[in-house]
């Protein structure tokens, strides 16, 4: 069962609510994920039973950096159920308290309620922080946690403005990697009565020849699972428990994440492959500072498209993006083709780290070292 969150009546003095003790300072090279993570902020989907709520929320947290918004802006911040249905509607939690502290939207193009996103692009609107609790880590840890889900999504980018002068906001959007588009926001202020500053995340290549890499859905699970079984029938005997833990996808979902090639054109599932979450792993492989992955499985029939390279180029985007030093995975001896992929995209064995599994066949490693982040 949930912990309940903590009701905190919202007005000019905050009765109840005490502001925590600054974070230490971060070390640099953190990634903007496991800043967030070190603030002890978390975030996740907000519920139903808490719209209310994130409406006054959002509400005052506003009211504290600007006159009384307009009556179609209040409207919108008032309509977190209408907000949550456009996309994903996020809420910051004070870890000691449980107290709800922040909250962002997250909304798919077309929604009605993005303004700026392209068809392959996602929108951050309405990121409000309590005033009490600013400075802690929730504005950063919303983001972080926004660029994630919206890779999920299988988009190129995340975007949001923001007002010309808030250069507080500004610096944290930099920070995390958003980019200033100039360009761009010449074009949206034409014809608007308030000016706003554009900022992009770009969330890495868009894949060629008409791919998309995404999360699988629940209802894909069971596809997913035929073809990483088929993938690897069609090369390698395969023992009934190894069967078994390939067609798991389920529980690899809830536990871990499952990406998916998918032709934009038919929307068949392409191929496959599965990373940890953000600070954990899959596989006895991975170390601290690397990201491991498992099952990487291209459907016999949608060969030869380079669909199981650009699933690898994904992962080594999720590491960098995540400032991690290291991609690495382990691959059975006989599996001759991944292995002449991965050298082409620069992975080297790692001797030291193989071992034997049941039977005593020998399992490879392989790992590509990345270069450290510009400071």
């Amino acid at each position: 069962m949930s912990k309940p969150v903590k009701q905190v009546r919202l007005g000019a003095a905050f009765p109840g609510v005490k502001a925590r003790p600054s974070p230490a300072p971060r070390r640099g090279g953190m990634s903007p994920a496991r800043a967030a993570t070190a603030t002890g902020v978390g975030v996740r989907t907000a519920r139903p039973d808490e719209y209310e709520l994130i409406a006054d929320l959002t509400v005052e947290g506003f009211r504290s950096r600007n006159s009384a918004p307009r009556p179609q802006r209040l409207a919108l911040m008032r309509d977190t159920p209408g907000r949550a249905c456009a996309g994903d509607l996020l809420v910051a939690v004070d870890g000691p308290s449980g107290t709800l502290i922040g909250t962002a939207s997250l909304l798919r193009s077309g929604s009605g309620y993005a303004r700026l996103a392209l068809p392959d692009e996602a929108e951050l609107r309405l990121l409000a922080v309590l005033p009490a609790y600013r400075g802690h880590g929730a504005g950063n840890a919303l983001l972080a946690e926004a660029i994630e889900r919206v890779r999920g999504w299988g988009v190129r980018a995340l975007v949001l403005d923001t007002g010309p002068d808030n250069v507080f906001s500004q610096r944290v959007y930099h920070r995390l990697g958003f980019v200033r588009q100039y360009a761009r926001e010449a074009h949206e202020n034409r014809h608007r009565e308030v000016r706003t500053a554009v900022f992009s995340h770009d969330l890495g290549p868009v894949p060629a020849d008409g791919i998309t890499i995404r999360l699988a859905t629940p209802d894909e699970h069971a596809r997913v699972a035929r073809i990483t079984e088929a993938a690897y029938a069609h090369d390698y005997p395969l023992t009934e428990d190894y069967r078994t833990e390939l067609r798991a996808v389920g529980p690899r979902a809830r536990d871990h994440e499952v990406w998916i090639a998918v032709d934009r054109s038919t929307g068949g599932i392409l191929g496959t492959v599965a990373t940890p979450r953000p600070g954990g792993h899959i596989s006895r492989l991975g170390r601290a500072g690397e990201l491991d992955f498992r099952l990487l499985a291209v459907a016999p029939e949608a060969r030869r498209r380079g669909v199981g390279a650009l699933l690898v180029e994904h992962v080594v985007t999720l590491a960098r993006s995540r400032g991690l030093a290291r991609v690495v995975m382990n691959s059975g001896a006989l599996m001759t083709g991944a292995h002449r992929l991965y050298e082409r995209l620069g992975f080297r064995r790692l001797p030291e780290r193989e071992r034997l599994v049941a039977g005593g066949h020998p399992v490879y490693a392989f790992g590509l070292e990345l270069p450290a982040p510009a400071a």
